[in-house]
């Protein structure tokens, strides 16, 4: 099969990063968007949402500080430059954490407060990243990192009034999703079995709730002991740890993975593992082999219909899954990168065009506008290396950043610093730390995840096989969704088959049979080492194989290809299994590892051990809190 490798698609910086390929031939820039001499002016600017390639961490956002972590950086790195700028906060990081910090620091210390936000990245808004398309005019809008304002329990009233304030209404969730799109035109999920794991390629529609399994058993490329067991699990009647109490059963199964469970507790087959092996990879970057089985029945895997565990949390259970009422869930084209834009045109007004939430959501903004000389400056690919008191913190009126930008080391000063980057970087930007603090923040292990987004030509080959949404258990990519059908302002999803769309595609690395930490590690190093080239073959050879009968040509059908890359994704959550102070109530890292330290605090999910936007914007409101309570009210500096 020609998977089309050879033809030019959307993969480099070329017009505002998209250059596409329609029935194999490459067409001008012209001829495909009809482009003036204005619109050209406009793209010759940077406009980081619309490149296309390896994006995430791209090439040039971490390798100064792979140096810094190596011990070379110092080495060949010589004096930094003060360039005289001082500031009444600077803050290391401008992810969601990052940026709220600013706002609330903002918010308590008035409009003429100086602030400078650093990045490492060409793009902010830290995992919550936009990715933007041109077809033939249209703009397509995809989500790259953190998905939706959604969180297992309720957001914070220091979140809720944050969201609320930047003009965000959750309630109008149902009037922006277009729920019964897909639904509506015979579409449903599936199960996309593949020959490697499964002996055989083959796409199945999942069941629906209500259906019987033995149709889809019946055709599905399993052993059929794997199909009796699937099929006793679904319909389980037996309790696997009878005898025991609804306590004694929760910390059972909170100490066994879910793997153990299915063939030492439940007895089947372990042909039935690989079925079930990635269900829970989108939230923990992990399979059934490091995830507990307490955690399995939170996540409604089979197995526990009959074990009549009461609707409480178990000890050790992980966040993700404990009953109880979630937030609001409202999710952007762009995810929560909306928000991101949100608080940059609040801090920086004249970089994001519009007001109102309509606004900021379709609007281009203006990225030669965020370090211009004002109040508050974003500056972008600018690595921090080294934050430290002069004098010592006891002491110390003033901290001192130091971060590499375009290959030359600069020098700024600020009264107050809010360390909004990883967890795992802030012991080697900051080795005056105590070392206890250090160790605890070492102790975060990010969750390796890929986020890769797909223009097709047309979705006529989902349409064809009545598909929306596929699982796929031993595919490079374990997801494959169509992008959800939103409205937001001027912005309207694709309805009609025959149109170009997005396809969101997920993957998260992981090593089975090791340790949960051990497992993201491996994934990390996985991820820096993997090609695009790796990636979009594939992309091109799992849609093909998983689409080919619907009509699907990756030669012809695969218009645009970018690669949400995120070696450091998820903040690490706790786990039973692998976390004794976790089942035990012990003390968490995550909070020694927050401590503020003289004139520095620390803000980011990692604080709190909690892989959602609320987590990080109540993180960065306790580390603002933190600083005027220690240091005191801001002056003004001198930019």
């Amino acid at each position: 099969m020609d998977l089309g490798l050879g033809r030019a698609i959307a993969r480099r910086d070329f017009l505002n990063g998209v250059a596409l390929t329609v029935g194999g031939a490459l067409l001008s820039p012209d001829e495909l968007f009809g482009l003036g001499a204005a619109d050209v002016a406009r793209d010759a600017a940077p406009y980081p949402p619309a490149r296309t390639g390896l994006r995430g961490s791209h090439d040039g956002s971490f390798e100064v500080a792979h140096r810094l972590r190596d011990g070379t950086f110092w080495e060949t790195a010589g004096p930094a430059v003060d360039n005289g700028e001082s500031y009444d906060l600077v803050v290391v990081g401008a992810g969601i954490s990052g940026l709220a910090a600013a706002w609330y620091f903002r918010k308590a210390a008035g409009r003429s407060a100086r602030i400078l936000i650093l990045d490492n990245h060409d793009d902010f808004g830290g995992h919550a990243r936009r990715n933007e398309f041109q077809v033939g005019g249209r703009t397509l809008i995809g989500y790259g990192g953190t998905f939706a304002i959604d969180s297992p329990a309720p957001y914070s009233a220091t979140a809720r009034a944050m969201v609320s304030e930047l003009g965000v209404d959750v309630t109008r969730w149902a009037r922006m999703f277009e729920r019964g799109l897909y639904a509506g035109l015979g579409m449903g999920p599936a199960v996309f079995f593949d020959r490697e794991t499964f002996s055989a390629d083959r796409l199945l529609r999942a069941p629906a709730a209500g259906d019987s399994w033995s149709a889809f058993l019946a055709q599905a490329p399993l052993s059929e002991a794997a199909r009796r067991d699937i099929g006793r699990l679904v319909n389980d009647r037996t309790d696997h740890l009878s005898g025991l109490d609804d306590d004694a059963k929760k910390a059972r199964l909170a100490r066994m993975t879910y793997a153990d469970f299915l063939v030492k507790s439940a007895g089947c087959h372990a042909d039935v593992l690989p079925f079930f092996q990635a269900r829970p990879h989108s939230l923990y970057g992990l399979g059934i082999d490091a995830v507990s089985a307490l955690d399995a029945w939170g996540l409604g895997l089979p197995g526990f219909a009959a074990m009549k565990l009461a609707p409480t949390a178990g000890p050790g259970m992980g966040l993700d899954v404990r009953p109880g009422q979630r937030s609001p869930f409202l999710h952007f084209p762009d995810g929560n990168a909306t928000l991101a834009r949100l608080l940059v045109q609040r801090l920086i007004p004249g970089a994001v065009p519009g007001r109102s939430v309509d606004d900021v959501a379709v609007a281009r903004a203006d990225y030669t506008r965020l370090d211009e000389p004002g109040p508050v400056r974003l500056r972008l690919d600018s690595t921090v290396v080294r934050v430290h008191h002069p004098g010592g913190a006891a002491r110390a009126a003033e901290v001192e950043v130091v971060y590499v930008q375009g290959g030359r080391l600069e020098r700024v000063r600020a009264r107050n610093c809010v360390l909004a980057c990883w967890s795992s970087v802030i012991p080697y930007l900051c080795p005056e730390l105590p070392e206890a603090q250090r160790e605890a923040l070492a102790y975060e292990t990010k969750v390796p995840i890929v986020y890769t987004n797909v223009v097709l030509r047309s979705w006529a080959s989902f349409h064809a096989l009545r598909v929306s949404r596929v699982h796929c258990p031993g595919g490079f990519h374990t997801s494959v969704e169509l992008n959800l059908p939103v409205r937001v302002g001027s912005y309207r999803p694709p309805r009609r088959p025959n149109e170009p769309i997005v396809v969101h595609m997920m993957r998260t690395p992981c090593l089975p049979g090791r340790p949960a930490r051990e497992q993201h590690r491996a994934g990390r190093l996985e991820l820096f080492r993997t090609t695009f080239a790796t990636f979009e073959r594939n992309v091109r050879e799992q849609l093909a194989r998983m689409l080919g009968a619907g009509g699907f040509d990756p030669a012809r059908d695969v218009l645009a290809l970018t690669v949400n890359r995120w070696p450091h994704g998820y903040a690490y959550q706790y786990n039973s299994l692998w976390d004794p102070f976790w089942i035990a109530g012990g003390p968490l890292p995550c909070v020694a590892a927050r401590q503020p330290f003289g004139r520095i605090a620390i803000a980011n999910a990692d604080a709190a051990a909690y892989a959602y936007t609320d987590a990080a914007i109540d993180q960065a409101h306790r580390a603002v809190g933190e600083l005027l309570r220690l240091t005191g009210a801001p002056s003004t500096g001198t930019p």
